[in-house]
């Protein structure tokens, strides 16, 4: 995979994700510009995840558009040993032991873990993922779980669990860990 363009829309209501993964010679670069109707207010972000090339996550902007009073701007850096830090050098000791970064608003966070991990069949890793909220434009440390139920050349499910909500959903993802249906959220439409 040197360049793939993603589309991704929600299972329900309004909405299109249009994602582009670059992978170079340091690791991988996602741009992505996610437009979505939620509680009647359409709203849109454009996010930025740098990963190396082990998918250790070291940076993440995230920008709000039509945001009325809300902060805008999301910008994080991360040492890829579990401690973040704003681009002014300011550390963030709430989101200390988060490895990984999950956006609200899009399936491609949860390639993160999936990569990073190369799990194989009944593995299953416990998580401290930095929690993007949007369009709250909100951090928080967030406990997640990932079981690798199923592994092939041409991808593999998983199953997700929030252990602090209880949500549980199966992920389907390609040979490059991409999602093609998150059960109940997003589903691909293009590739």
């Amino acid at each position: 995979m040197r360049e793939r363009d993603i589309l991704w829309t929600p299972s329900t209501g309004v909405g299109l994700e249009h994602l582009r993964l670059m992978e170079d010679s340091s690791g991988y670069v996602a741009s992505s510009v996610v437009i979505v109707v939620e509680d009647e207010q359409p709203f849109s972000i454009w996010y930025g995840i740098r990963c190396d090339a082990d998918w250790g996550v070291q940076s993440v902007d995230v920008q709000l558009f039509h945001s009325g009073n809300r902060d805008t701007k999301i910008a994080l850096i991360a040492d890829g040993k579990g401690h973040w830090r704003l681009p002014s050098g300011q550390s963030l000791p709430a989101l200390d032991g988060c490895v990984d970064v999950d956006i609200t608003a899009t399936p491609f966070t949860n390639t993160l873990p999936i990569r990073r991990l190369a799990f194989s069949p009944g593995q299953s890793a416990e998580l401290l993922m930095a929690y993007i909220i949007v369009p709250e434009m909100e951090v928080q440390p967030s406990r997640q779980r990932y079981t690798c139920l199923e592994q092939s050349e041409s991808g593999g499910l998983y199953r997700y669990e929030g252990l602090s909500t209880g949500f549980t959903a199966e992920i389907l993802v390609d040979a490059d860990g991409l999602v093609i249906d998150y059960k109940g959220l997003f589903r691909r439409v293009w590739a």
